[in-house]
């Protein structure tokens, strides 16, 4: 969470994600847990949108003074929209331990294998495949690497 206050300053690049030990290990699992808390972040540095739909102005005359508005099923229904980690658990420890989950790195390396098992990068077009071959001909070129060695 240390990329918390940097974000909040205005810097726009949060580094270290899936490194551990100083930069000296890299892990896939610490680099999906990482993104989650990434997108917290993001989500606090873009802050919340405020207006009438969003203060529920309507449903707070509807319901009127003194009334239970915290029970109201829109109340519900928007609760998650600030802020929806899907690894992190918010279940209270005796919930979490009676259904026997798994802990949170442990969920990040089996989303880790799920992304390694199922991703398809987007191809790139002929042309931009062109332009980089072409790129890297002239480097070659310009390094006098042998033609054998291309």
């Amino acid at each position: 969470m240390t990329g918390l206050l940097p974000a909040l300053s205005g810097c726009n690049v949060i580094y270290g994600l899936g490194m551990l030990e100083m930069g000296i290990t890299f892990d896939l699992g610490q680099l999906v847990l990482d993104n989650e808390i990434a997108g917290l972040i993001k989500q606090a540095v873009n802050g919340i949108e405020v207006n009438d739909k969003t203060l529920s102005v309507d449903l707070i005359k509807e319901i009127g003074p003194f009334k239970d508005y915290l029970a109201h099923k829109s109340t519900f229904d928007h609760m998650r929209s600030i802020s929806t980690p899907t690894l992190i658990n918010r279940q209270m420890r005796h919930q979490w331990e009676k259904a026997v989950n798994k802990d949170v790195y442990e969920k990040a390396w089996d989303e880790a294998k799920r992304i390694l098992n199922t991703y398809t990068p987007p191809q790139l077009s002929e042309s931009v495949l062109k332009e980089v071959r072409s790129i890297v001909t002239q480097a070659e070129d310009e390094m006098e690497v042998p033609q054998d060695q291309r």
